[in-house]
């Protein structure tokens, strides 16, 4: 998949050499290119932030194109085992506390995901913006020393779990670095703002993240990616229920 990548050097050097201000469709075709990935294996903590301190989780994640993930969680003790499987828009989770398996679905997908400020939404969430929303560039900032483009998303469906976002998308890496999701009714949902980037296989991301919950109290939730590996082989049981048991 390193094609992908140089689709992304490409536009940046078109941008360069040509001084002009790119539409805000290839913007985020850019941004979509640099993460995507026939697979993707990480390991990861979120460190949530809550009334009474702060606790980690720690799990490993295979992710198979846009509609198959399998999670499992390794630490604290109390959540070593749980599991996550998605296949294209249905989810489901193991609990071994109770060997329970149990689809998740219509208002628990607004959940917090273990007492995070990530909801079950922004798990099933296609990672590729461009099919899901219509781009307009808004103007240019900076943001962590990098200049920006500042894009306006706005939904082209429905059924999708932010309306609106605005996002500041790095000129030169294609990484978004700060993001604003929004309701319909305008009102914001949730924040993302990247602390650490770092470039992984000849691409930039976002490897310490803040998720914040605007309708929750609590200090937030940071994202640390520790490892992850593009188009690695994933075993096909990966992505079948009988994973969520074994």
């Amino acid at each position: 998949m390193k094609y992908r990548w140089w689709l992304v050097v490409l536009l940046g050097w078109a941008i360069a050499a040509s001084g002009a201000t790119p539409d805000g469709d290839a913007i985020l075709a850019a941004v979509d290119e640099n993460i995507g990935s026939d697979t993707k294996v990480s390991t990861a903590r979120m460190v949530i932030e809550g009334r009474r301190g702060s606790r980690t989780v720690v799990f490993k994640s295979w992710i198979r194109g846009m509609d198959e993930s399998s999670t499992e969680y390794l630490d604290p003790p109390r959540e070593r085992g749980v599991k996550m499987l998605k296949l294209s828009d249905q989810l489901w989770a193991y609990y071994p506390s109770t060997d329970r398996t149990i689809k998740i679905s219509g208002h628990m997908l607004r959940q917090s995901v273990m007492g995070s400020d990530l909801s079950y939404e922004d798990l099933m969430e296609d990672p590729l913006l461009s099919g899901l929303y219509d781009p307009e560039i808004e103007g240019e900032e900076v943001v962590l020393e990098r200049s920006c483009w500042v894009l306006r998303l706005t939904a082209k469906r429905d059924d999708l779990a932010y309306d609106s976002r605005t996002m500041w998308v790095d000129k030169e890496r294609f990484v978004i670095l700060r993001e604003h999701r929004f309701a319909k009714s305008g009102k914001l949902l949730k924040t993302t703002d990247v602390i650490e980037v770092a470039e992984i296989d000849g691409r930039w991301l976002g490897t310490k993240i803040e998720f914040r919950d605007a309708l929750k109290s609590g200090g937030g939730t940071t994202y640390i990616i520790d490892t992850i590996e593009f188009d690695e082989e994933i075993p096909e049981y990966v992505f079948t229920k009988a994973i969520l048991r074994k």
